[in-house]
């Protein structure tokens, strides 16, 4: 059982940065695949980045050269950094995790469906 806690949302004027943090609990997060989600209201959970539980990566292209993610296993902590906030990226954002395999360290998991575990969310809230 794998139990995530998010952190570091706010509100932020346009143009701003936040740092979201994910803190997971257990002694084998460095075998997680995680990925952070963002859902908007009346809208689907959509991907945001996702990373393997090796160095593989992925941003969505709505926010790619603006966030980062990126993952301290010694820290059980995976981050993501938002700059040049815009109004769109307003939304409640959500850490997810699933368990790699040895054969899958250099995958990452876009879908919703392919997680496991969740966070129970941050709202990010930015104003023009």
């Amino acid at each position: 059982q794998v139990q995530l806690v998010e952190s570091g949302g706010g509100s932020v004027q346009a143009g701003g940065s936040l740092r979201l943090s994910c803190a997971a609990s257990g002694r084998t997060f460095s075998n997680y695949a995680m990925g952070w989600f963002r859902q908007a209201p009346g809208k689907q959970r959509e991907l945001v980045a996702a990373m393997s539980s090796g160095d593989s990566l992925i941003h969505a292209n709505s926010v790619k050269g603006r966030f980062t993610i990126s993952r301290d296993n010694a820290k059980n902590t995976v981050y993501l950094q938002m700059n040049s906030l815009k109004p769109e990226d307003t939304a409640v954002y959500y850490c997810a995790a699933r368990e790699s395999t040895f054969y899958s360290r250099s995958a990452y998991y876009t879908q919703v469906s392919e997680y496991k575990y969740w966070g129970q969310g941050t709202q990010v809230t930015v104003s023009s």
